[in-house]
Protein backbone atom coordinates (compact mmCIF):
# COMPACT_ATOMS: atom_id res chain seq x y z
CA UNK A 1 0.00 0.00 0.00
CA UNK A 2 1.15 3.15 -0.52
CA UNK A 3 0.98 5.79 2.49
CA UNK A 4 1.39 9.20 3.11
CA UNK A 5 2.24 9.46 6.96
CA UNK A 6 2.31 13.10 8.34
CA UNK A 7 4.78 13.44 11.55
CA UNK A 8 6.87 10.55 10.38
CA UNK A 9 10.31 12.01 12.02
CA UNK A 10 8.37 12.39 15.64
CA UNK A 11 8.33 9.96 18.14
CA UNK A 12 4.93 7.79 16.52
CA UNK A 13 5.78 8.49 13.55
CA UNK A 14 9.00 7.06 13.72
CA UNK A 15 8.04 4.08 14.87
CA UNK A 16 5.19 3.79 12.42
CA UNK A 17 7.21 4.51 9.14
CA UNK A 18 9.80 1.75 10.45
CA UNK A 19 6.92 -1.01 11.20
CA UNK A 20 5.31 -0.05 8.00
CA UNK A 21 8.11 -0.51 5.83
CA UNK A 22 9.03 -3.70 6.93
CA UNK A 23 5.47 -5.26 6.38
CA UNK A 24 6.29 -4.19 2.52
CA UNK A 25 4.26 -1.19 2.49
CA UNK A 26 5.87 2.02 0.10
CA UNK A 27 5.98 5.31 2.42
CA UNK A 28 6.05 9.30 1.91
CA UNK A 29 6.49 10.89 5.16
CA UNK A 30 5.73 14.60 5.59
CA UNK A 31 6.99 16.20 8.56
CA UNK A 32 8.97 19.55 9.35
CA UNK A 33 12.90 18.26 9.43
CA UNK A 34 14.89 16.18 7.82
CA UNK A 35 14.93 12.36 9.85
CA UNK A 36 17.98 12.05 12.17
CA UNK A 37 18.07 8.37 11.12
CA UNK A 38 16.16 7.58 7.59
CA UNK A 39 14.88 4.25 6.94
CA UNK A 40 15.70 2.62 3.60
CA UNK A 41 13.79 2.63 0.68
CA UNK A 42 10.99 5.70 2.60
CA UNK A 43 10.99 8.97 0.28
CA UNK A 44 11.26 12.16 2.90
CA UNK A 45 9.65 15.36 2.48
CA UNK A 46 10.10 18.19 4.20
CA UNK A 47 6.76 20.96 5.16
CA UNK A 48 4.39 22.07 7.34
CA UNK A 49 0.83 20.93 7.84
CA UNK A 50 0.18 25.38 7.42
CA UNK A 51 1.83 24.91 3.45
CA UNK A 52 2.38 21.41 2.72
CA UNK A 53 4.05 20.40 -0.54
CA UNK A 54 0.95 18.75 -2.50
CA UNK A 55 3.04 18.72 -5.42
CA UNK A 56 4.92 16.18 -3.98
CA UNK A 57 2.17 14.15 -2.48
CA UNK A 58 0.14 14.22 -5.70
CA UNK A 59 3.49 12.91 -7.59
CA UNK A 60 3.60 9.68 -4.83
CA UNK A 61 -0.45 9.01 -5.41
CA UNK A 62 -0.88 8.24 -1.69
CA UNK A 63 -3.57 4.76 -1.53
CA UNK A 64 -3.87 6.11 2.44
CA UNK A 65 -3.03 8.39 4.84
CA UNK A 66 -1.81 8.25 8.34
CA UNK A 67 -2.18 11.53 10.32
CA UNK A 68 0.11 11.91 13.06
CA UNK A 69 1.27 15.39 13.04
CA UNK A 70 0.55 18.01 16.11
CA UNK A 71 1.80 20.19 18.76
CA UNK A 72 3.44 17.78 21.27
CA UNK A 73 5.78 19.62 23.39
CA UNK A 74 5.49 18.68 26.95
CA UNK A 75 4.70 21.81 29.04
CA UNK A 76 3.43 23.83 25.90
CA UNK A 77 0.97 21.60 23.91
CA UNK A 78 -2.47 20.91 26.94
CA UNK A 79 -3.19 24.50 26.29
CA UNK A 80 -1.52 26.11 23.25
CA UNK A 81 -4.11 28.34 21.24
CA UNK A 82 -1.80 26.30 18.23
CA UNK A 83 -3.87 23.00 18.51
CA UNK A 84 -6.88 25.07 17.15
CA UNK A 85 -4.54 25.44 14.05
CA UNK A 86 -3.94 22.17 13.84
CA UNK A 87 -7.01 21.42 13.65
CA UNK A 88 -7.62 23.84 10.44
CA UNK A 89 -4.48 22.71 8.96
CA UNK A 90 -5.14 19.07 9.59
CA UNK A 91 -8.83 19.13 7.80
CA UNK A 92 -7.77 20.96 4.83
CA UNK A 93 -4.94 18.46 4.33
CA UNK A 94 -7.10 15.56 4.90
CA UNK A 95 -10.06 16.79 2.88
CA UNK A 96 -7.72 17.78 -0.40
CA UNK A 97 -6.30 14.25 0.00
CA UNK A 98 -10.18 12.97 -0.05
CA UNK A 99 -10.52 14.63 -2.90
CA UNK A 100 -7.39 13.37 -4.77
CA UNK A 101 -8.69 9.53 -4.39
CA UNK A 102 -7.50 8.61 -0.56
CA UNK A 103 -10.10 6.02 0.57
CA UNK A 104 -8.06 5.12 3.47
CA UNK A 105 -7.18 7.21 6.64
CA UNK A 106 -6.02 6.88 10.45
CA UNK A 107 -5.61 10.16 12.10
CA UNK A 108 -4.30 10.38 15.55
CA UNK A 109 -6.05 11.10 18.26
CA UNK A 110 -6.00 11.08 22.53
CA UNK A 111 -7.01 8.81 25.91
CA UNK A 112 -7.67 12.43 26.98
CA UNK A 113 -10.70 12.52 25.12
CA UNK A 114 -12.42 10.39 27.81
CA UNK A 115 -13.71 11.38 30.88
CA UNK A 116 -12.27 9.92 34.30
CA UNK A 117 -14.91 7.30 35.14
CA UNK A 118 -12.26 4.79 36.61
CA UNK A 119 -13.95 1.77 34.67
CA UNK A 120 -11.99 0.18 31.62
CA UNK A 121 -12.68 2.95 28.57
CA UNK A 122 -14.75 1.40 25.75
CA UNK A 123 -14.87 2.98 22.04
CA UNK A 124 -18.25 3.12 21.86
CA UNK A 125 -19.93 3.27 25.26
CA UNK A 126 -17.33 5.41 27.44
CA UNK A 127 -18.16 9.19 27.47
CA UNK A 128 -16.28 11.54 26.54
CA UNK A 129 -15.14 14.72 28.07
CA UNK A 130 -11.88 16.18 26.99
CA UNK A 131 -10.33 18.85 29.66
CA UNK A 132 -7.43 20.64 28.20
CA UNK A 133 -7.59 22.53 24.81
CA UNK A 134 -5.60 19.63 22.89
CA UNK A 135 -7.80 17.26 23.67
CA UNK A 136 -11.29 19.26 22.85
CA UNK A 137 -9.44 20.11 19.55
CA UNK A 138 -9.36 16.51 19.39
CA UNK A 139 -12.33 15.94 19.49
CA UNK A 140 -13.05 18.99 17.39
CA UNK A 141 -11.53 17.41 14.30
CA UNK A 142 -12.59 13.94 14.73
CA UNK A 143 -15.96 15.08 14.20
CA UNK A 144 -15.46 17.26 11.90
CA UNK A 145 -14.22 14.66 9.84
CA UNK A 146 -16.76 12.32 10.28
CA UNK A 147 -19.23 15.66 8.88
CA UNK A 148 -17.33 15.76 5.65
CA UNK A 149 -16.48 12.41 4.88
CA UNK A 150 -19.55 10.32 6.59
CA UNK A 151 -21.49 8.62 3.73
CA UNK A 152 -18.63 9.22 1.51
CA UNK A 153 -17.10 5.70 1.53
CA UNK A 154 -13.88 6.70 3.14
CA UNK A 155 -12.24 4.62 5.80
CA UNK A 156 -11.67 6.91 8.88
CA UNK A 157 -10.31 5.20 11.72
CA UNK A 158 -9.64 7.57 15.10
CA UNK A 159 -7.14 5.69 17.24
CA UNK A 160 -7.17 7.09 20.44
CA UNK A 161 -3.44 6.53 21.61
CA UNK A 162 -2.69 6.19 25.19
CA UNK A 163 0.68 6.61 27.05
CA UNK A 164 3.22 5.91 24.58
CA UNK A 165 7.08 6.29 25.94
CA UNK A 166 10.41 5.20 24.59
CA UNK A 167 13.49 5.23 22.96
CA UNK A 168 12.56 8.34 20.60
CA UNK A 169 10.31 10.34 23.02
CA UNK A 170 10.98 14.13 24.04
CA UNK A 171 13.35 14.16 26.54
CA UNK A 172 10.85 16.21 29.15
CA UNK A 173 8.47 13.35 29.11
CA UNK A 174 7.99 10.82 32.20
CA UNK A 175 10.52 7.77 31.18
CA UNK A 176 12.65 9.86 29.32
CA UNK A 177 13.13 12.41 32.33
CA UNK A 178 13.44 9.24 34.94
CA UNK A 179 15.82 7.73 33.31
CA UNK A 180 18.31 10.68 32.87
CA UNK A 181 17.91 11.82 36.31
CA UNK A 182 18.36 8.61 38.32
CA UNK A 183 21.46 8.23 35.79
CA UNK A 184 22.76 11.69 36.87
CA UNK A 185 22.39 10.08 40.35
CA UNK A 186 19.34 12.40 41.40
CA UNK A 187 16.50 11.53 43.79
CA UNK A 188 12.80 11.56 42.31
CA UNK A 189 10.15 12.31 43.69
CA UNK A 190 6.80 11.48 42.39
CA UNK A 191 4.14 14.16 42.89
CA UNK A 192 0.95 11.35 41.61
CA UNK A 193 2.54 7.90 42.61
CA UNK A 194 -0.89 6.33 42.78
CA UNK A 195 -2.50 7.40 39.29
CA UNK A 196 -3.03 4.77 36.79
CA UNK A 197 -1.92 4.96 33.73
CA UNK A 198 -1.82 2.66 30.66
CA UNK A 199 1.80 3.13 28.98
CA UNK A 200 2.88 0.97 25.63
CA UNK A 201 5.70 1.07 24.51
CA UNK A 202 6.22 3.58 21.06
CA UNK A 203 7.59 0.19 19.03
CA UNK A 204 4.07 -1.49 19.69
CA UNK A 205 2.03 1.74 19.10
CA UNK A 206 3.75 1.86 15.85
CA UNK A 207 2.77 -1.64 15.00
CA UNK A 208 -0.87 -1.40 15.97
CA UNK A 209 -1.19 1.83 14.19
CA UNK A 210 -0.02 -0.41 10.94
CA UNK A 211 -2.37 -2.60 11.60
CA UNK A 212 -5.09 -0.26 11.85
CA UNK A 213 -4.57 1.23 7.95
CA UNK A 214 -3.71 -2.19 6.76
CA UNK A 215 -7.39 -3.48 7.65
CA UNK A 216 -9.40 -0.29 7.12
CA UNK A 217 -10.83 -0.19 10.51
CA UNK A 218 -13.48 2.64 10.55
CA UNK A 219 -14.71 4.31 13.78
CA UNK A 220 -12.51 5.27 17.30
CA UNK A 221 -10.27 2.84 18.54
CA UNK A 222 -7.73 2.47 21.71
CA UNK A 223 -4.37 2.21 20.87
CA UNK A 224 -3.26 0.79 24.45
CA UNK A 225 -2.32 -2.22 26.34
CA UNK A 226 -5.39 -2.82 28.42
CA UNK A 227 -3.31 -2.78 31.68
CA UNK A 228 -3.32 0.62 34.01
CA UNK A 229 -0.23 0.32 35.82
CA UNK A 230 0.28 3.07 38.91
CA UNK A 231 3.23 6.23 38.45
CA UNK A 232 5.19 4.34 41.09
CA UNK A 233 5.17 1.19 39.49
CA UNK A 234 6.56 2.25 36.49
CA UNK A 235 9.12 4.30 37.81
CA UNK A 236 10.11 1.66 39.83
CA UNK A 237 10.46 -0.57 37.13
CA UNK A 238 12.76 1.86 35.89
CA UNK A 239 14.98 2.33 38.53
CA UNK A 240 15.85 -0.93 38.66
CA UNK A 241 16.70 -1.02 35.29
CA UNK A 242 18.58 1.69 35.39
CA UNK A 243 20.40 0.23 38.89
CA UNK A 244 19.28 3.23 40.89
CA UNK A 245 16.25 1.75 42.70
CA UNK A 246 16.76 3.82 45.70
CA UNK A 247 16.63 6.91 44.32
CA UNK A 248 12.51 6.89 44.00
CA UNK A 249 10.55 8.34 46.55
Amino acid sequence: MRILVTGGTGAVGSQFVAAASARGHTLLSLSRREPSRPVPGVTYAVGSLAAPPMEVVTAFRPEACVHLAWIAVPGEYLESPENQDWVTWSESLLNALRESGVGRFVVAGTCAEYGVTGAPLDEQSSPLHPCSTYARCKVELHSRLNTRFGGSGVSLAWARLFYPYGEAEHPARLASTLVSRLRRGETVELRTPGSIKDFIHLQDVGEALVTVVERGWNGPINVGTGCGVSVETFARQIARAVGRPDLVR
